[in-house]
C-alpha cells in the first residue's frame, strides 16, 4: 500500500511540475509570486499549494526559473532554445544531439514531452553539469516519422499499438473505429493522426494489418516498416519499368565506345541476381593491359526527376535481409535491363585503364560504353581457378589476381585498414527456416573484385576533384571516412589489454598501421574475430558528403561510389555528374547535393539496422528448438546489465543478465570495462571462454537468454 501511495504522489508531483513550467513558458517575461502561480493553475487546497511551493524551489535549483525575491519567480535566461535531434533509450530517457552544443543534452523521461525517437526538436537547457547538460523538450519541430509497426492490444472500446521498437517512446492509442479490422495480437502498421496536448499518448489509426506475429513474412515486413523502408513500388513506377525492354537502341549503341569484342566477365555471389559490374581485359602491343571496369548504366534508363528516380532517391539503396532483398529499383531494371547478364549486349558506364602487370596506370578513360559479358563466374568458381584449377579465362583471372594483390599491398603500405570481412549466412530450407549457420570470409576472388572497384571509385573521384581550366569547384558526392576519435581508440586499447596486447598511438596516421600489425600477428588466434570487430567499432562511420576529407580506412585522399548504381543512389548521382563533366555541360546541383547526401547517409543507416535486426531474428529462429543446449562460447560484449556471449557451436549471440551470474553479486566496472564480483573479485572480461546453456528464446524481442554453467 505505501508503495502505491508513493507512486501516486510522484505522478501528481510530475504532472503538477509540467503545469507550473508551462506557466513560466507562457509568461516568460513576467515575475510571478507563489500565490499568482497557484491562481493561474487553479490550486486552492493547502496541501497542493505547499506542493507548488516545493516544485518552484526545485525548478530554481534546476535552473528552469530564478528567484527575484521572497516568493517571486521568473523564467530563467538559461533557455538557449537549441535545435537538435532526439535519440531515445529503451528506458524512456533521451539525448538531444545539436550542432550548437559540444555535448549531448540529457532529457529525463518526464521531460521528453511529445517527442519521439529521431524527431527534430527544440530543447531548453536548464542544467549545466560538469560532464553533461540537462534539458527538456520545448516543442517538436519536425517528426522523423509518423508510421509505426507493433502489436495490437485490444480493450473493450479502444486499442493500443505496442511498438516493436522500444525506442519509439510511447504506445499509440487507437479508437475502436480506427482499428480497421485489426484483432488482438495482430502485427499492424499504424499512423499517428493527432497528439492532443493533454494526452499522454498520441492517437492513431491502423493503415495495414501485417499478419500474425512469428511468421517470417510478417517479421521481415515489420522490420522494414519500422525503419521506414518501403516494401512495395508505386504502380506508376512499376508501369514505367515494364515499358523498358532489354533490347538496345542501335542509335544509342553507335554513340558509345564498343567493347563487345573484348574479353569481359562478371564475378559475383552464387545467389546474385543483379550484376552491377564487369571486368574486361585486352593485352596491348606495348605489353601493357587495357583493363575496363564496366558498371551498369542505370542513368540511361532512370531519367532525373522521373517517378522512378524520385522513388529510387526515397529508398536510397537496396536492403539485404537474411531471406530477401528489397531493391532500390524495380526488378525489370535491377535484374533484367540494367543487369550485366552473360551473353547479352548491355549499356555500361566504364572506367578504362592502361596498366602494366605491376598495377601502374599510364592512361585512363571514362565514358559510356556497350559491352557483352562472355561468362558469369561465382566467387567460388573464380577462387578455384586462382588456386590452380583449370577453367575458362584462367589466364585473365590470374592477371587480375596478380594486379589486385599489388594494389592491395600498396594500400596497406599507405595506411589502409586491413579488415577481413566476416559475414554470418543462414542456410534456409524450402519454408525459409534456418537449418544451418555459416561464416563467410573474403578470399582472393572477393579481394580481386574489391580492388578493381576501389580503383575505379578512387580514380573517378580524383578526375572530378582535379581542377579544370576556367572552372569553379565541381559539386560532387564523396564517400568520406574521418580519422578515429582518440577517446574510442583509448577504449579499444583498454579492450585489447584484456588479451595482453598494447598499442601506442602517438599520431592518427599510426593507428591503422598499428592495428594492421596486431591483426596480422593474431590472425590465427581465437580472439582475432572479436578484436577485429572491436577495431571496426572504434572507427568513425563512413558517410556521403559534398565536402571531401578523404577516406581514412582506405587511405585514399579522394574516394566516391561509382560502381553500384543498381543498388545505391549515390552511384547514380555520381554517374550523372561525371557524364555532365565529360560532355561539357553545366553542373546545376549546388546545395541539392547536400540534401541528397544527408538523405542517402540516413537511409544507409536504416538499411544497416534492418539487416542487423533480420540477422538477430533468424538467430533466435535457429536456436528456438535448442533450449537446454550446453555449449562453450566467448564473451563478446560487456554492459551494465550483463554479459553477451557468442556461442561456438552456432555463432549466435545471447545474453546473461548480471543478476543471474552465480557465485557472487556482480557489478560492471566501467573504468576497467569488466564484470567483477563484489566479494570474490571473480572477473569476466572480453574474450573469456565460458560454458553456457540456452535458457529462453524470444523471437519477438530478438533475444536469446543464456545461463552461465559453472564447473
Amino acid at each position: 500500500m505505501p508503495k502505491k501511495s508513493s507512486n501516486k504522489s510522484n505522478k501528481l508531483k510530475n504532472s503538477l511540475s509540467h503545469v507550473v513550467r508551462s506557466v513560466f513558458e507562457k509568461n516568460n517575461s513576467s515575475e510571478l509570486s507563489h500565490k499568482q502561480v497557484c491562481t493561474l493553475i487553479d490550486v486552492r487546497e493547502n496541501a497542493l499549494r505547499k506542493l507548488v511551493f516545493d516544485i518552484l524551489e526545485n525548478l530554481v535549483q534546476q535552473g528552469v526559473i530564478i528567484k527575484r525575491g521572497h516568493g517571486i519567480y521568473k523564467a530563467s535566461n538559461s533557455d538557449t532554445g537549441l535545435i537538435g535531434v532526439i535519440e531515445l533509450t529503451n528506458r524512456g530517457a533521451g539525448f538531444v544531439v545539436s550542432d550548437d552544443s559540444e555535448t549531448d543534452i540529457y532529457i529525463a523521461p518526464q521531460n521528453t514531452g511529445h517527442a519521439l525517437n529521431g524527431d527534430t526538436v527544440k530543447v531548453r537547457v536548464f542544467k549545466h553539469g560538469k560532464t553533461r547538460k540537462e534539458g527538456e523538450i520545448i516543442t517538436v519541430i519536425q517528426r522523423e516519422r509518423s508510421q509505426f509497426v507493433g502489436t495490437i492490444e485490444l480493450q473493450d472500446k479502444f486499442g493500443f499499438l505496442i511498438p516493436d521498437n522500444l525506442k519509439t517512446g510511447t504506445d499509440i492509442y487507437i479508437p475502436k473505429e480506427k482499428l480497421n479490422g485489426a484483432k488482438n495480437g495482430d502485427k499492424a502498421l499504424v499512423k499517428i493522426t493527432i497528439w492532443p496536448k493533454s494526452s499522454k499518448n498520441p492517437y492513431g489509426e491502423v493503415l495495414q494489418v501485417l499478419g500474425r506475429p512469428g511468421t517470417n513474412d510478417t517479421e521481415m515486413i515489420s522490420i522494414l516498416m519500422n525503419q521506414g523502408i518501403e516494401t512495395v513500388f508505386p504502380s506508376e513506377v512499376l508501369q514505367a519499368a515494364e515499358k523498358i525492354g532489354i533490347e538496345l537502341d542501335p542509335m544509342e549503341v553507335a554513340k558509345r565506345k564498343d567493347f563487345r569484342n573484348t574479353t569481359t566477365f562478371t564475378i559475383d555471389p552464387l545467389d546474385a541476381r543483379d550484376f552491377d559490374d564487369a571486368l574486361s581485359i585486352k593485352e596491348l602491343e606495348n605489353g601493357h593491359y587495357e583493363i575496363g571496369v564496366h558498371i551498369a548504366d542505370v542513368s540511361y534508363y532512370v531519367t532525373e526527376g522521373s517517378p522512378m528516380d524520385e522513388e529510387a532517391l526515397k529508398r536510397s539503396n537496396s536492403v539485404y535481409l537474411v531471406d530477401r532483398v528489397v531493391p532500390m529499383l524495380p526488378e525489370q531494371l535491377s535484374n533484367l535491363a540494367c543487369s550485366l547478364r552473360p551473353n547479352e549486349d548491355k549499356f555500361s558506364f566504364s572506367a578504362v585503364f592502361e596498366m602494366d602487370e605491376k598495377g601502374k596506370i599510364y592512361n585512363e578513360w571514362f565514358g559510356k560504353t556497350v559491352i557483352h559479358s562472355n561468362r558469369r563466374f561465382t566467387y567460388e568458381e573464380a577462387q578455384e581457378i586462382i588456386e590452380g584449377k583449370k577453367g575458362d579465362f584462367e589466364k585473365e583471372i590470374h592477371i587480375f589476381d596478380k594486379i589486385a594483390k599489388i594494389l592491395r599491398n600498396k594500400r596497406m603500405k599507405n595506411g589502409a585498414l586491413s579488415i577481413e570481412s566476416e559475414e554470418m549466412r543462414f542456410v534456409l530450407d524450402e519454408n525459409g527456416i534456418p537449418i544451418d549457420v555459416k561464416i563467410k570470409t573474403s578470399k582472393d576472388a572477393h579481394k580481386l573484385i574489391e580492388e578493381f572497384m576501389l580503383l575505379a571509385n578512387k580514380q573517378v573521384a580524383l578526375f572530378v576533384a582535379k581542377p579544370k581550366k576556367n572552372s569553379d569547384k565541381i559539386p560532387f558526392i564523396y564517400r568520406v571516412h574521418d580519422k578515429p576519435d582518440p577517446a574510442k581508440i583509448a577504449l579499444f586499447n583498454v579492450f585489447i589489454d584484456k588479451f595482453g596486447y598494447k598499442l601506442s598511438f602517438n599520431h592518427p596516421d599510426e593507428i591503422s598501421k598499428s592495428i594492421n600489425l596486431l591483426l596480422n600477428d593474431i590472425r590465427l588466434n581465437n580472439e582475432y574475430s572479436l578484436i577485429q570487430t572491436m577495431a571496426i567499432r572504434s572507427m568513425a562511420k563512413a558517410t556521403y558528403e559534398t565536402s571531401n576529407i578523404g577516406h581514412y580506412g582506405l587511405a585514399f585522399d579522394y574516394y566516391t561510389h561509382f560502381t553500384s548504381p543498381i543498388r545505391r543512389y549515390a552511384d547514380l548521382m555520381v554517374h550523372r555528374v561525371l557524364q555532365t563533366i565529360l560532355t561539357g555541360g553545366k553542373i546545376n546541383y549546388s546545395s541539392y547535393l547536400d540534401d541528397i547526401c544527408k538523405r542517402i547517409s540516413r537511409m544507409e543507416r536504416k538499411a544497416v539496422e534492418a539487416e542487423r535486426e533480420s540477422i538477430k531474428y533468424f538467430q533466435t529462429l535457429y536456436v528456438k528448438d535448442k533450449i537446454g543446449l550446453t555449449t562453450t562460447g566467448t564473451v563478446s560484449g560487456i554492459a551494465e546489465f550483463g554479459l553477451f556471449v557468442k556461442m561456438d557451436e552456432n555463432y549466435c549471440e545471447g545474453m546473461i543478465p548480471l543478476l543471474d551470474i552465480p557465485g557472487d553479486r556482480f557489478y560492471f566496472d566501467k573504468e576497467k570495462y569488466r564484470i567483477i564480483g563484489a566479494r570474490t573479485e571473480k572477473e569476466y572480461n572480453f574474450g573469456d571462454k565460458v560454458t553456457v546453456k540456452i535458457k529462453e528464446v524470444n523471437t519477438k524481442k530478438r533475444q536469446i537468454d543464456l545461463t552461465l554453467v559453472i564447473d
